[in-house]
């Protein structure tokens, strides 16, 4: 690899909930960014320091509990290892539960990495009367071992001390060792490691005795990769002759041989360096447990935790977020007023800043949002929140498993549907597509804050709650629907995780704010910006000279009137009272005009004909054009309305300031609170985005795709107009 002698890269693995995340930002801190693995939407961290004369490059990789390739992380992680031949490996193991986090390790070890091991979580080991001896277990495992604690950045020194002496060679404790797997076993290896062998070149790249290893287990990826040997026919009639041996000396398959070979190996290892003592008081996690867990407590104590998400998320962000609003009407005044009348002063004050500054506002929403979604993931109620749904789930023919997923999609639906790699019955994982669109993703919430926050003022936290509720009860709905028509199978069962509850550090929450902040700054600087230029374009022209000459007259026609009534008014009240008027007389004139002009400009023809569709829901033309441009980002919505719904220019400075809130509340818009919870359901069930679209179609294929959007749209037209008749019978 061409680095530079004073570069060192690491690639930081571990189990899932072992801590991984906490080293990573106690390692590098804010100095990080947030990338997609090449090929897949799953998420790249890398972060980077200095550590005494060398430059460290960390990669934090997918959690993965092996090293096989049946799961994206599997294969990720593999291929990082494989392909990138990072300098160190470190690998985060939980100390408390140590045989299960080093099958990993023995993975390692198998395929020749350079590694230094985190003992992490050293702190919650010895509370539960863990004693482990790091010198002995590292001699015997051929590799440094270094107690640490993530959350305090206790060991993280020591931890990079020992991953310089492992690059430059120095540490004593590394050496190379074998998992023994049995005479007859080591015989059937030893000859596929020697017929590769053969081959000049392979050595360097790769461990002889893993690629042996894996073929025996049957690996198509490494079975891939040694196609180009010019022996591999009879590497490959080897392969199949060994199997058959060991597996018959065994009596089990190699799978099942193999990995009691390194448990085994585990086992003998843990005997030698841990020793436990007696503990009395019982376990904090199942104390805490026996109540969140609870058959008849834990769901009701998940909808209020989420109730209480939601409804700080709005309360708490209303301060900062007028704030903000002001910022942006103060800006948009300034620009009214520093440019000349014009297309430019247009565009800036009306497109760019009315179309952005719509969306900048809610920034705060989605970082309490996510601050509380943090909080859930570190805590490890997360992974309680699934267990809790688990019952639920099994009502529409799947597990707490697909919940995860689905928990995901509150973020995003495409890493979600990414996530979905992970269920291995394929009808479990395509019915778990389907239904992710459902799940309302980070990008609907500013359009919910808004519409929530004008017509629900008061109890906009709850109704926000009831449209996410509404999007899990109608994934629920249509997934049976799905299991009835195309997907009979019964899902299989599983077994899942629960990690232990752990106070979440502040830092960590930090960093993950700011990485869905600065995802959302730049999706601002991007598609938001270019589209609400769009917008703008499409609303201004074409131009009609009619209105244009039309509105002239009338506003001549109040100049005049104004000059001769001030002209013989008689007094100051009289005069001020005339001035009010005939200000209030010009503002309506550039609001009337303005909407004429709307509705002549292209984007008022296409409002037009998709009106007729959407008419029955009771949305105004300007929501049908918000939702056509939703397609491309649901962000997208919100920056359409700042444009569509913005003052004019050539008004009242009171105009130029007035936020895209008061001008959803105007009269003449004519949109009620029914027509807006409709319109919040209408964009929670409509066609998902393009890229969620794209990820459906690489992860189910493109029959599905286009069955998801017909599906999609005919759902979300039926459920509205019913709701909205219902309510209008009502009365609401």
């Amino acid at each position: 690899m061409s680095r530079k002698k004073n570069e060192i890269l690491i690639g930081l693995v571990g189990n899932p909930n072992c801590g991984k995340t906490t080293i990573f930002n106690a390692l590098t801190g804010a100095r990080q960014k947030v990338a997609n693995w090449s090929g897949v939407t799953v998420e790249k961290r890398e972060g980077r320091l200095r550590h005494g004369d060398y430059r460290i490059r960390v990669i934090d990789l997918p959690g993965t509990y092996s090293l096989t390739s049946y799961s994206i992380e599997e294969m990720i992680t593999r291929a990082f290892i494989l392909d990138e031949q990072p300098d160190v490996i470190v690998n985060v193991v939980d100390a408390g539960n140590l045989e299960r986090n080093l099958y990993l390790t023995t993975q390692l070890i198998s395929i020749g990495a350079r590694t230094v091991i985190a003992l992490n979580m050293y702190d919650e080991a010895r509370g539960k009367g863990i004693q482990v001896d790091s010198m002995r277990l590292g001699t015997l495992l051929g590799m440094p071992v270094v107690p640490t604690v993530g959350t305090r950045g206790t060991g993280v020194g020591e931890l990079l001390d020992a991953v310089v002496r492992v690059y430059e060679g120095a540490d004593k404790t590394t050496r190379r060792i074998h998992i023994p797997f049995g005479a007859d076993a080591e015989a059937e290896i030893r000859k596929i490691r020697d017929m590769i062998l053969e081959n000049s070149g392979v050595a360097e790249r790769y461990r002889p005795r893993w690629l042996a290893l894996r073929l025996l287990e049957g690996d198509t990826d490494v079975a891939a990769r040694i196609r180009s040997l010019p022996n591999r026919a009879g590497i490959e009639a080897q392969v199949s002759k060994s199997r058959a041996l060991i597996e018959r000396a065994f009596k089990d398959p190699i799978d099942t041989v193999f990995s009691d070979a390194r448990y085994g190996f585990i086992s003998g290892a843990l005997h030698e360096t841990v020793e436990k003592t007696a503990i009395t008081r019982t376990d904090l996690s199942d104390s805490i447990d026996i109540v969140l867990t609870n058959r008849y407590l834990g769901f009701p104590i998940l909808f209020l935790f989420l109730w209480l998400l939601f409804h700080l998320t709005f309360t708490l962000g209303e301060y900062p977020m007028n704030l903000i609003e002001h910022l942006v009407a103060s800006l948009a005044a300034s620009a009214d007023s520093m440019f000349p009348p014009g297309p430019f002063k247009d565009l800036l004050v009306n497109g760019i800043i009315g179309g952005v500054g719509g969306v900048v506002v809610f920034l705060p929403n989605i970082l309490i949002l996510f601050m509380g979604i943090s909080f859930m993931e570190d805590t490890g109620y997360m992974a309680r929140a699934a267990f809790i749904m688990d019952r639920i789930m099994h009502t529409i023919g799947l597990h707490g498993k697909s919940f995860i997923p689905l928990i995901m999609g509150f973020g995003c639906n495409v890493p979600a549907i990414m996530a979905t790699r992970a269920l291995e019955n394929r009808q479990d994982r395509i019915l778990t597509i389907l239904i992710n669109p459902f799940m309302s993703c980070s990008a609907r919430l500013p359009l919910y804050i808004l519409f929530a926050g004008v017509f629900f003022r008061g109890h906009a936290g709850t109704v926000i709650l009831s449209i996410y509720a509404a999007g899990i009860a109608f994934a629920f709905l249509s997934a049976r629907l799905h299991r009835r028509l195309f997907f009979r199978n019964k899902s299989a069962p599983f077994v899942m995780e629960l990690p232990p509850y752990r106070v979440p550090t502040l830092q960590a929450t930090a960093l993950h704010m700011w990485d869905r902040a600065s995802q959302y700054i730049r999706k601002m600087g991007g598609i938001i910006l270019a589209f609400s230029v769009i917008i703008w374009a499409l609303g201004t022209y074409p131009r009609s000279p009619e209105i244009e000459q039309r509105f002239q007259e009338r506003s001549a026609k109040i100049a005049a009137e104004f000059e001769s009534r001030q002209a013989a008014a008689r007094g100051t009240d009289e005069l001020a009272s005339l001035k009010s008027a005939h200000a209030a007389a010009e503002e309506e004139l550039f609001r009337d005009r303005s909407a004429r002009e709307k509705e002549y400009s292209a984007i008022g023809r296409i409002g037009k004909a998709v009106h007729a569709v959407l008419e029955p829901l009771g949305f105004t033309w300007q929501m049908g054009v918000s939702l056509l441009t939703g397609f491309v980002a649901k962000e997208v919505v919100v920056s359409t309305m700042g444009v569509l719904y913005h003052a004019p220019t050539g008004g009242s400075r009171d105009a130029a300031e007035r936020s895209l809130q008061e001008s959803l509340s105007r009269l003449e818009y004519r949109i009620t609170p029914l027509a807006a919870y409709v319109f919040m359901l209408f964009v929670l069930m409509y066609v998902p985005c393009v890229a969620t679209i794209a990820a459906i179609g690489r992860e189910a294929g493109w029959r599905w795709a286009v069955f998801s959007i017909v599906y999609q749209l005919a759902f979300a037209w039926t459920v509205s107009f019913i709701v909205y008749r219902a309510g209008l019978l009502l009365g609401l």
